[in-house]
């Protein structure tokens, strides 16, 4: 496989769409999955976690205080799986549990300051890699890319990114 960067700015051609140029985009989106995983692969051992408790630490972040079955939902995991991995995380006090005001038999998931602090070290790796990333690219082709990110997204992805809870909106302000 060889892959080799466009010459031309993004956008820049017509021929966008033809075949080659899409498998591409496919092994790219596979390499980079790939690689941000080797990336954050050093935090994860010295913590002691593993990918399944990223992607709650990830998720959690994104939304604190929703219910299981939402971070269930979000992440697209069994209840079993998932119940696992948040009783590890509570174990390691990474996680804490409140119960909904409305409905005490409501579980909302928090972060604690260890779970926040955990966390922060990952996104530190992936915050690096995409500063450097939007810096080499530049303001108009990050906001493609953000464009390109969403159209693929399923309606049940964007309904996710529509219901975020903290009230923190994507907010485009260049590059």
């Amino acid at each position: 496989m060889t892959l080799s960067p466009s010459r031309d700015a993004a956008g820049a051609d017509l021929l966008f769409l033809r075949e080659e140029r899409l498998r591409l985009a496919q092994t790219l989106m596979f390499l980079v999955g790939r690689d941000m995983a080797e990336a954050v692969a050093p935090v994860l051992e010295e913590v002691g976690l593993g990918r399944a408790h990223h992607r709650v630490l990830q998720a959690l972040a994104f939304s604190p205080g929703i219910p299981v079955t939402h971070l269930q939902d979000i992440l697209g995991v069994t209840k079993q799986s998932l119940g696992r991995t948040l009783h590890e995380l509570e174990a390691r006090q990474y996680l804490e549990t409140r119960r909904g005001r409305n409905d005490k038999r409501q579980k909302l998931l928090y972060l604690s300051t260890a779970g926040k602090a955990a966390e922060a070290r990952l996104f530190a790796v992936v915050r690096q890699r995409l500063v450097t990333a939007y810096r080499e690219a530049g303001g108009t082709a990050v906001e493609g890319f953000r464009r390109v990110m969403r159209g693929m997204l399923s309606e049940h992805s964007r309904s996710l990114l529509a219901e975020e809870p903290s009230g923190r909106r994507e907010v485009s302000h260049g590059s």
